[in-house]
């Protein structure tokens, strides 16, 4: 399927009628209505985060049953799947961003934006040109946008682009004379929208010049009666003046010729603020076409509004500018400009009431007729830009409130804001459109580097990789090094970079005597911070994850979360730290990063270091500890959360949350894992491996599980600790058999054994003869393996250790299946599966409930089969177990084929295949067996 993607140029999305994703003509299969709602909302929110809350809301009506995250989260993984394997470069992807989902696409697959465009090209053209690029956007349309999935995702901004499509090409017709022909399409277009003043104008103009005035003044009063009526309201003022114009007999309507473009009125400035462009810009072209894009919705929403967002140095001034004057001859009313000084710490941020003053004074009011009131000031600046074609650039908004009074009324102004934090309640409450900035890739940031010093040699290119890697591909960061390169031939890119990663790493990128510097801003921020931020940022210089909440931060500062949550807030306010999402996570800049950690060695004494940390991985091993006992009962003795204030925990109630929990914190738990091991806190990075372990077990992926259990086997090794080394060795085993890697379970499970019955340990020797036996059992060796496993399950209800219990069960039952004693692996699974609920084990109880389907399907119980292999499918779907979910399917599509239905077979072996695909390359190839042997007859 790559290899038809890439040949017909990647996949295609429509939303302007059905749902559809296309590879050249041929349909790809979205699923059901929930997924194809999912994937709406991705493709209406391109290129943006849709915050999972956001998405439940919308497909429920605000309404979700208990399970609607979890529900979300397998659609996304469905589309994740599909996209993956349709287009295997990646240009079309879903990436988990906080706090949701955010679909990667070029915007151009999108048949919205096509439509959009072709609107946008048509303004300006000549009416005839007009009409063909307008009839060309309506031929996009195959029905109501959205139709598949009626009213689950509302999208009013489609509707409203047909319509602007749809009266711009009658517009165009009607200048070239076509009156006569549109009269009928216009009458049918004003009932379905009797409100709609622009359709009523263009059919009152075809009636007349159609020769038909009493029904075109007929068609004016019937508007005003039912809209007096029904709306309380009086006909517009264009309306009002073309019903005068007929009412009077004015042949000048008559007239069939194309309008000239509208001058300036007459004592109104033009103004033109725009700043000069920022010297040593590079790239952002993908943002400089979403900014393009965006020109498309003037005219279509109420108040057309784009938003740069991102970190100080990340250069959104800079991408508004330079794209503001690309584009300012297209605002021929004029460009304004203000700073906001949301973020400036040394000047207060800008009043919107001396901003209003500025503007209103630049588009001609005299200085005395300017009202006082900022209301009143709003209000003018409204009136002035009413159908006005001009940009608007607000630079630095530090909130909505700052920005809101700032926004023109009209739909023919585009204002495009920039701040470091979103501005949600703009996209809210004003339709805004946010686009996120980050660092600059490797080749824009060496192109800033040869803006600003001038192009390099060959030779020295790998100096500057290096240099701009340093940099953090920030533009400022790169512009200032730049800079030092062009001023001072002494300075090689080799040598900056030498002095930038060393111990005054971030003096190094200073500028004009340190007046502009990386170092300086930052330095600047610190001293200027209260003395508890000033200790909390230099704490942060420890923290080893690349996410931080309240929670850890609490931890690593000794602090309650409620105090953390505000310190946070408030050092994002001065962009010490850039909030990702609505779910109170932060990150730093690298530079930033590397500003508090030089900070945290100089002015921290090595045991506050020390103890920060071990807070830090106390904190984790709770919450880990916390989170696992929602997915599986605890069968290792460690117990962290018990002692740990609940109030100092995040939140975890049940599974689906304990399952977002781990997936949100998965980079820092490794991070902190790596920062414990390099202090040689070797027990708590065991104990920190075993825990997240449990995680892993339940959602198996195939990336860095097995690495983070060799460094727990590694740390128990050095605490000379037997029974973590047991419990390491353990879950390898367990990690190997989940991932296909059965050839090298056998050598560790014989280990275990050989260790734990030194130490006389029935639980251990338990879960370690288990290990052996399951190890034989995958290399043929049956009757060792029945003699091991019953061996382990005597010593397990010894111990009285049911979880051990259940899965020995469990695998007893594979194995007396294979020996035909089909009777006793029925009566071990059934056994499995009241264990595995009795104790809350949510991962294995799946595969013991699809193994209960396959047993019946082998005794011929046909019905039974499907039953039993349905529950298990529609458990792992609502708990997001994707692993679980491939077996279910892949037993029940066997189901299927054994009853006929092989179509129906076959859908489920493809969807087992792709739910393998990152899992397990092993059971991935089985089933992708089944399938080519089913394939000829279906």
């Amino acid at each position: 399927m790559g290899g038809r993607a890439a040949a017909a140029g990647g996949v295609r999305f429509r939303l302007l009628g059905p749902i559809a994703a296309l590879v050249g003509e041929d349909p790809l299969p979205l699923g059901g209505p929930g997924t194809r709602a999912v994937l709406a909302l991705l493709l209406l929110n391109a290129n943006q985060v849709v915050p999972l809350d956001r998405m439940v809301d919308v497909l429920w009506a605000h309404e979700p049953p208990a399970t609607a995250r979890t529900i979300v989260q397998g659609y996304i993984s469905r589309l994740r799947k599909l996209l993956a394997e349709t287009d295997p470069s990646g240009s079309v992807a879903i990436e988990t961003r906080p706090p949701g989902y955010l679909l990667v696409v070029d915007e151009s697959r999108i048949d919205v934006t096509w439509a959009q465009r072709l609107l946008a090209r048509s303004r300006g053209e000549p009416a005839r040109r007009r009409a063909e690029l307008l009839r060309e956007a309506q031929r996009i349309w195959r029905g109501p946008a959205l139709a598949d999935i009626k009213d689950r995702v509302p999208a009013p901004e489609l509707a409203e682009l047909r319509l602007a499509v749809l009266e711009a090409r009658v517009d165009a017709d009607l200048e070239l004379g076509a009156h006569d022909e549109l009269v009928g399409e216009l009458a049918a277009l004003v009932d379905e929208h009797p409100f709609r003043e622009h359709l009523v104008r263009q059919l009152i103009l075809a009636l007349y010049r159609s020769g038909r005035r009493a029904a075109a003044l007929e068609t004016y009063q019937r508007f005003a009666r039912r809209a007096g009526t029904e709306r309380g309201m009086d006909p517009g003022p264009q309306l009002r003046m073309l019903h005068e114009r007929v009412l009077h007999d004015d042949t000048s309507l008559l007239d069939i010729e194309q309008p000239t473009p509208r001058p300036p009125m007459v004592g109104v400035l033009v103004p033109a603020q725009l700043p000069n462009t920022t010297a040593g810009f590079a790239g952002r072209a993908a943002e400089l076409a979403w900014l393009d894009e965006h020109l498309s919705t003037v005219d279509m929403a109420a108040t057309p509004i784009a938003g740069l967002i991102g970190p100080a140095g990340v250069g959104k001034t800079a991408l508004a500018v330079r794209w503001a004057h690309r584009v300012a001859r297209r605002f021929p009313d004029g460009q304004l400009y203000a700073s906001l000084r949301g973020f400036d710490v040394h000047r207060a941020k800008a009043d919107p009431a001396q901003l209003l003053l500025r503007f209103l004074l630049a588009l001609g009011v005299p200085v005395g007729e300017v009202p006082v009131e900022l209301d009143e000031r709003a209000a003018l600046y409204r009136s002035l830009l009413a159908d006005r074609r001009m940009l608007v650039v607000l630079d630095d908004a530090r909130d909505s409130e700052q920005v809101r009074p700032l926004l023109p009324g009209s739909a023919s102004a585009l204002v495009l804001v920039t701040s470091r934090i979103r501005l949600d309640a703009l996209v809210v409450g004003s339709g805004a459109r946010m686009l996120t900035l980050g660092t600059l890739p490797r080749e824009d940031a060496l192109e800033v580097l040869a803006s600003t010093a001038g192009p390099g040699s060959d030779d020295e290119r790998a100096d500057r990789i290096r240099l701009a890697q340093l940099c953090g591909g920030l533009p400022l960061a790169l512009r200032i090094a730049g800079a030092r390169l062009a001023a001072d031939p002494q300075w090689t890119a080799a040598r900056l970079a030498d002095e930038l990663s060393g111990q005054g790493q971030l003096d190094v990128l200073a500028a004009e005597d340190n007046q502009v510097s990386v170092r300086a801003a930052l330095d600047a921020t610190y001293r200027a911070l209260p003395g508890r931020l000033a200790a909390t940022f230099r704490l942060l210089g420890l923290f080893p994850g690349p996410m931080l909440d309240a929670y850890a931060a609490a931890a690593l500062c000794g602090v309650p979360v409620e105090e953390a949550a505000e310190r946070l807030r408030t050092m994002a306010d001065w962009s010490l730290l850039v909030p990702d999402g609505t779910d109170g996570e932060y990150h730093l800049h690298d530079l930033v990063r590397m500003h508090a950690a030089t900070l945290a060695r100089a002015d921290l004494y090595e045991h506050q270091r020390s103890e920060a940390l071990r807070r830090l991985e106390t904190y984790y091993l709770a919450a880990a500890d916390q989170a696992r006992r929602f997915l599986r009962p605890p069968a290792d003795g460690l117990d962290y959360a018990s002692d740990y204030p609940k109030e100092s925990l995040a939140p975890v109630t049940d599974s689906e949350s304990a399952l977002d929990w781990f997936g949100s914190q998965w980079a820092n738990l490794m991070s902190t894992l790596d920062a414990a091991a390099a202090a040689e806190h070797h027990v708590q990075v065991w104990h920190l491996a075993r825990l997240v372990h449990d995680f892993r077990a339940v959602r198996s992926i195939r990336d860095d599980w097995l690495a983070l259990l060799d460094k727990g086997l590694a740390a128990a090794r050095a605490a000379n600790d037997g029974v973590g080394e047991v419990w390491m060795l353990s879950c390898r085993c367990s990690a190997r058999y989940r991932l296909g890697r059965l050839d090298e379970m056998l050598p560790d499970a014989e280990r275990s054994v050989a260790i734990a019955t030194r130490l006389r340990d029935p639980a251990l020797m338990a879960i370690a003869f288990r290990d052996v036996g399951t190890a034989l059992y995958h290399q043929g060796q049956h009757e060792p393996a029945v003699a091991r496993l019953e061996k382990a399950l005597e010593l397990a209800r010894r111990a009285e250790f049911k979880p051990v219990e259940a899965a020995l069960l469990n695998n007893l039952a594979q194995v007396y299946r294979d020996l035909a004693r089909l009777d006793d692996a029925v009566a071990a699974t059934e056994r499995a599966v009241e264990l595995y609920r009795e104790i809350g084990e949510l991962g294995f109880s799946v595969f013991a409930v699809a193994n209960l389907g396959e047993l019946h399907l082998e005794r011929g119980e046909l019905d039974d089969s499907e039953r039993y292999a349905r529950a298990a499918v529609d458990q792992a779907v609502t708990s997001a177990l994707t692993l679980q979910e491939g077996f279910a399917r892949h037993v029940l599509g066997k189901v299927l084929l054994a009853k006929g239905d092989k179509a129906a077979a076959r859908s489920q072996l493809v969807a087992a295949a792709r739910r393998y695909a990152d899992v397990s390359q092993r059971a991935a190839a089985e089933v992708q067996a089944d399938l080519d042997r089913l394939q000829p007859d279906v």
